[in-house]
């Protein structure tokens, strides 16, 4: 159907192919690939985008002298986006002074209220009354919908800036939604930065799925993100829009963020420019090179397990009182903390503080516990009210611990009525399946990596004899990631012990096959792991390996991992080995083994007798 819209766009177009020469110059450039980044450069871009389409339309038509693609994320799952002449890093960008540096802050153990009051005070002890260049700084606060917006965060908003005596006139409310944010609010969103105006007097902006891209506001000097957005890239986003460098003084916003948030950014840092928050801080002088690394064949696979467990609930009588153990509770586990980076360019420790006084808890009575217990298990109030009374711990001292700390109540107290009452089964069941160490790239050919020159070890290395390149190298380069996971490398293609040694921890999602799923005891969630390395000896036995930083391997997580990664080898009649960084250093690992990850012998570390054939 025609319109006047269509029209207009037509004329443009035509205007533009009478041209005869062209430059096209294109913002945001990543969205060439379209909604989903990875599946596009996957692709080689088969999926052509609408923009990308007038384009190539405008090409056909007139003659395109140039056409420059700029974006801010030039990565994708840690691969740089195709065609890249020149790239500047936000860490440089920081310590040339041409962006403001940050502090991330984190928060763990704490409520939306309680985040947003902590938050803005801070925000105003340290930014409060000043200006720059004539411009007061804003605050950019992030909803996670217009209900939320209206209903949650606007009236905590309102609430703390009475407390600390700010006007209300300095809020602004942009959600897209006509009914909340008018068109005065529009105006004055648009002149943020703009002196003398209205809206340069707005500092605390609370925003509705607004300010991820193209918004160049130059006075913003703080983020608040609480709630975890839907795109974890959202999270990246918002956090640069406060980047912007204002005066010609360097100076450093403020990033206030729940520990998830912390966690995603530092994940999306690395996704989409291939560093963390820690390298941001690291000389600039340590370069990183380019490289394609293209799969070898013949195809390596090799047959494993994967493994699940399944539940079943027995119901069980009440006949004994419990003992909930509330007197051993660790006070520090329920601690409300604040994670301060100080920089995002530096590599500063992370500051750990307690923030209790800002813990909002709920007040139970006897009876409100009885009744929200009862309510969150559906089980009748006489036999939950029972249960409390006849506790060894004593019905009143329950209420006062759950009292003092609300999160008691489902980490303590509901699971050990839950367990008195109920016997969960486990099944554990598996099934084969056909592992692909390293899957061929669609359409490009290769795969690009970014790493230190030092630390990257090709097919070609005139060190190697032929015997050693027969034992490894499904792809032509391997890029490591640190020293001692290189040595591990070279001490077990040089070892006489040795069949065959490939480096998987290199290639992840949609590249390689070889993980192992596990819970993360942080984000409360399933994830993938990818062991370092496969080996297979000359005895018949293959070996899971993984190298880790001293200080890591007593890490909750990094244990998760080995756990996870000790069942499913043991189930795949293969073995699990964790070294340590410092060892691999020191010695041979291979001519004198070192403890592994657990620190007495176990039988998950045991080679099973009738290892699983390799390959296909």
């Amino acid at each position: 159907m025609w319109n006047d819209a269509t029209l207009m766009d037509n004329q443009r177009f035509k205007k533009l192919c009478r041209l005869p020469q062209l430059g096209v110059y294109v913002d945001e450039a990543h969205h060439l690939f379209g909604a989903n980044l990875e599946k596009e450069l996957r692709s080689g871009g088969a999926n052509k985008t609408t923009l990308r389409n007038t384009i190539n339309m405008l090409a056909e038509a007139t003659s395109i002298v140039a056409c420059y693609n700029y974006t801010g994320t030039p990565y994708v799952k840690r691969q740089v986006l195709p065609e890249v002449v020149y790239a500047y890093g936000l860490r440089d960008s920081i310590s040339h002074g041409f962006l403001k540096d940050a502090d991330p802050i984190g928060f763990d153990n704490v409520k939306n209220e309680e985040f947003l009051k902590k938050s803005i005070t801070m925000f105003w002890e340290r930014y409060g009354g000043k200006t720059y260049e004539g411009l007061p700084p804003k605050m950019a606060i992030f909803a996670a919908s217009v209900a939320e917006a209206t209903d949650v965060v606007r009236p905590a908003v309102e609430k703390i800036l009475s407390e600390l005596n700010v006007s209300l006139d300095t809020i602004l409310v942009n959600t897209g939604d006509t009914t909340v944010t008018k068109n005065d609010d529009i105006r004055d969103f648009n002149n943020l930065d703009v002196l003398g105006t209205e809206g340069s007097r707005k500092q605390f902006i609370i925003l509705v799925e607004k300010g991820r891209e193209g918004w160049n506001c130059r006075s913003l000097l703080g983020i608040a993100l609480f709630r975890s957005p839907k795109s974890k890239i959202f999270v990246l986003q918002a956090t640069m829009r406060c980047l912007r460098k204002l005066t010609d003084e360097q100076l450093k916003a403020t990033v206030f963020l729940s520990k998830e948030n912390l966690d995603t950014l530092d994940e999306e840092l690395r996704n989409n420019y291939n560093m963390e928050i820690k390298d941001l801080g690291q000389s600039s002088d340590k370069k990183k090179n380019s490289y394609k690394v293209r799969v070898l064949p013949p195809p390596r696979s090799i047959k494993m397990k994967r493994i699940w467990h399944e539940y079943s609930l027995i119901e069980k009588e009440y006949s004994e009182p419990i003992d909930f153990k509330v007197s051993e509770i660790d006070d520090a586990k329920y601690e409300s903390k604040m994670y301060e980076k100080g920089s995002i360019r530096l590599e500063l420790s992370t500051k750990e503080t307690v923030i209790d006084d800002i813990k909002d808890q709920m007040r139970y009575s006897r009876f409100s516990l009885v009744g929200e217990i009862s309510r969150y298990m559906n089980l009748s109030c006489v036999l939950i009210s029972r249960i409390l009374s006849e506790a060894i711990d004593g019905f009143d001292n329950l209420v006062e611990v759950v009292n003092k700390h609300n999160e008691v109540l489902d980490d303590v107290i509901i699971p050990k009525i839950f367990n008195t009452l109920y016997e969960v089964k486990s099944e554990q069941k598996n099934e084969d399946v056909d592992v692909i160490l390293l899957k061929e790239p669609k359409d490009s050919g290769y795969y690009e990596f970014s790493a230190d020159e030092n630390l990257v070890i090709e097919k070609d290395h005139n060190s190697f004899t032929p015997e050693e390149i027969k034992k490894s190298f499904h792809a032509d380069t391997y890029c490591f990631d640190s020293k001692p996971e290189k040595e591990c490398f070279l001490q077990y293609i040089s070892s006489k012990k040795v069949k065959e040694i490939y480096f998987t921890g290199m290639f992840t999602a949609n590249q390689g096959d070889l993980f192992v799923q596990y819970y993360d005891p942080e984000s409360k969630r399933i994830r993938q792991y990818y062991p370092d390395f496969l080996a297979k000896m000359n005895d018949g036995s293959y070996q899971l390996i993984e190298v880790k930083g001293d200080n890591m391997i007593d890490d909750e997580v990094v244990k998760a991992k080995a756990e996870a990664a000790e069942e499913m080898s043991v189930a795949s009649g293969m073995k699990y080995v964790m070294y340590a960084g410092s060892v691999l250093m020191k010695q041979n690992v291979l001519e004198h083994p070192p403890v592994t990850y657990s620190e007495e012998p176990s039988p998950l570390l045991m080679v099973a007798e009738d290892p699983v054939p390799y390959g296909k």
